[in-house]
C-alpha cells in the first residue's frame, strides 16, 4: 500500500496501517454499543413467542422444523419471524438448516435452550425481569445519580418514586418477576455448588436461607443433601406465597432485625444489594443466629478484580469474570448503595461483622463461594 510522491512510491508506514485498523475497529465497536439494546429486545421477543419451547417440544429425533411450521404454530408473520431468527442465528442462538423437503428449517443450540421458559437451566426468567419496563427505566437516571458528590437520589427511586423492595412489595406482578428471576439463577448456581464443592454441606443439620425468595435454592440443595432441614427466610409478602417444598419451612421477617437460628446461614446474591454498613448489620444478625463453635455463613456472590492466578483456567469463573463488572453497574442502577466487591472489600465487611476467618472457593458460576466463621 502506498502513494506516489514526486515520482517516488512512498510506503505507508506500519504505524499508519495499525492506526487505520484501530479506527475501523473502534467504529465497528461503537455501532455495537449504539444498537446494543437490540440483542436484549430480540431475545425477549423470542422468549415471549416461545420459539425455543416449540423447537424443544417438536425436535424429536433431531427433526428439523420448517419456517412455515414454526410460523403457523406460533401465529407469526413468516417473513418477520425469518428476520428475527436470522438475527439470532448470527449470534449462535438457534441454527438454520434444511428440512428433508429442502425448505428452510431450524434446530436448537446449547444457547437457545437457555431460552426455554421452564427449562432446568433456563435463563429466560432472568432476561424477562431485567428487560421489563420497570427495570429498564432506572438506567435513564444513572448520569443524574453519579453527577452529584453524594450519589444523589438512587436511579430506581428517581424513576419510580420508591426503592426496588418497596416497589416489589406494592406490585405483586413485579414481585413475581423478581422471584422467578432469582429462582432462575438459583438453578444455575446451586448446580455449580453441588458439583464443585458438595463438602461444604457435610454435617449441616439446619440451614436458613436469608433472602431465599420462593425457596428454590433450599429445595434444590435439600434434594441433594436430604439431611438438611431448611428455613426459607424472606420478607413476609414473599414468604407468604412461597410454594410448599419438602424439608423447607417458610418464615417471614426482616433480616436487619433478626435471622432464625440454624447451623448455617446461607446468602446468595443478597449482600451485593446493600452498602457496607447494611452488609455488616445483616452479617452480624447471621453471626448471632449460628453456633459460635461450629456455625458458619455461606455467601454466594461475584468477586471482582480477582488476579489472573486466582481464576480457575477453563472455568466459567474465568469466562464470566466481566459479568461481575456488568453486575456492578446493575447494582448502581437498581439499588441505593449496592455494589459488587473485591476480595479485600469482602474481607472488610466480614471482619467488621465479627467473623475471624473466611475462605473463598471459585466455582463454575458467576458467583464464588465465601465461607465465614465466627471463631
Amino acid at each position: 500500500m502506498g502513494k506516489e510522491t514526486n515520482g517516488v512510491l512512498a510506503r505507508t508506514s506500519d504505524d499508519e496501517v495499525i492506526k487505520k485498523q484501530e479506527i475501523q475497529e473502534a467504529q465497528a465497536n461503537m455501532w455495537k454499543f449504539v444498537f446494543g439494546f437490540t440483542e436484549m429486545a430480540v431475545i425477549k421477543c423470542a422468549i415471549e413467542l416461545g420459539i425455543a419451547d416449540f423447537l424443544e417440544e417438536n425436535n424429536n429425533n433431531e427433526e428439523v422444523i420448517s419456517l412455515n411450521q414454526l410460523s403457523n404454530a406460533l401465529g407469526c408473520c413468516s417473513s418477520s419471524l425469518y428476520r428475527i431468527l436470522r438475527f439470532l442465528i448470527n449470534r449462535g442462538i438457534f441454527k438454520e438448516t434444511s428440512t428433508k423437503n429442502g425448505e428452510i428449517g431450524y434446530v436448537q443450540t446449547p444457547l437457545s435452550r437457555l431460552l426455554i421458559k421452564e427449562g432446568g437451566n433456563s435463563m429466560a426468567a432472568f432476561l424477562l425481569f431485567e428487560s421489563s419496563p420497570v427495570m429498564l427505566a432506572p438506567w435513564h437516571n444513572l448520569t443524574a445519580r453519579i453527577s452529584s458528590k453524594d450519589n444523589g437520589r438512587p436511579a430506581f427511586d428517581a424513576a419510580h418514586g420508591k426503592d426496588v423492595w418497596k416497589y416489589a412489595e406494592a406490585d405483586p406482578g413485579h414481585s413475581n418477576l423478581l422471584n422467578s428471576a432469582m429462582a432462575c439463577d438459583a438453578r444455575v448456581a446451586v448446580s455449580a455448588i453441588i458439583n464443585d464443592c458438595p463438602e461444604i454441606f457435610k454435617g449441616v443439620n439446619t440451614m436458613v436461607d436469608v433472602g431465599g425468595g420462593d425457596g428454590t435454592t433450599l429445595r434444590l440443595l435439600i434434594e441433594s443433601f436430604p439431611w438438611i432441614n431448611g428455613i426459607n427466610y424472606d420478607l413476609p409478602h414473599v414468604a407468604s406465597v412461597a410454594p410448599h417444598a419438602n424439608g423447607v419451612v417458610h418464615v417471614g421477617g426482616d433480616m436487619f432485625n433478626y435471622v432464625p437460628k440454624a447451623d448455617v446461614a446461607f446468602l446468595m446474591w443478597v449482600l451485593h444489594d446493600w452498602g457496607d454498613e447494611e452488609c455488616i448489620q445483616i452479617l452480624t444478625k447471621c453471626r448471632e443466629a449460628i453456633p459460635k463453635d461450629k456455625g458458619k455463613v455461606i455467601i454466594l456472590e461475584a468477586i471482582i478484580g480477582e488476579k489472573e492466578e486466582n481464576i480457575i483456567r477453563g472455568s466459567n469463573n474465568e469466562k464470566l469474570k466481566d459479568v461481575g463488572l456488568m453486575l456492578d453497574m446493575v447494582m448502581m442502577a437498581h439499588t441505593s448503595n449496592g455494589k459488587e466487591r473485591t476480595s479485600k472489600e469482602w474481607a472488610y465487611v466480614l471482619n467488621a461483622a465479627g467473623f475471624s476467618r473466611h475462605t473463598i472457593t471459585h466455582i463454575n458460576a458467576v458467583q464464588s463461594v465465601i465461607q465465614a466463621y465466627p471463631s
